[in-house]
């Protein structure tokens, strides 16, 4: 079974590459994965303080992946698998990937503006060493254009 990787954010480019992805897995038989990335902190505050401020970060990511996911849920009629992970991003995608061989595609979508976010920028640089494709949905896309080209 054919499965796609978003990775989810509070982006408008995540919401159109998880568009994009479910369309494909719907008309493909596939299936949605969906990886919620635990923004890390910059800075140590104390003990405490750390483990709230991480915990915190943690539930604002599992409420922005269900989400996303009840909306697939409601237009596709099937549940995407939802996975929320701390780390450095690309390493953690790189993991996710390599944890789930099942994985046929890794979809991001480019900002509409111009200048593409951090992980279009690294894994375009290093597509060519994913064990999967890379799909870089155009950001300007317009649903009615996103539907089309899935």
């Amino acid at each position: 079974m054919r499965t796609y990787l978003v990775v989810m954010d509070e982006t408008e480019e995540a919401k159109q590459a998880l568009r994009f992805a479910s369309l494909r897995a719907h008309k493909t038989g596939g299936s949605v994965h969906i990886l919620a990335l635990v923004p890390q902190q910059t800075f140590n505050a104390f003990g405490g303080v750390q483990a709230t401020i991480e915990q915190e970060a943690r539930e604002r990511a599992e409420v922005m992946a269900n989400s996303a996911a009840g909306n697939i849920f409601g237009e596709m009629g099937k549940m995407p698998t939802i996975a929320v992970r701390p780390g450095p991003p690309a390493d953690v995608i790189r993991k996710y990937i390599e944890e789930h061989g099942n994985i046929a595609a890794l979809v991001l979508a480019t900002s509409a503006e111009g200048g593409s976010g951090p992980l279009v920028t690294h894994f375009a640089g290093h597509a060519g060493q994913l064990p999967c494709p890379l799909y870089l949905v155009p950001g300007g896309l317009s649903r009615d254009q996103i539907d089309a080209l899935a």
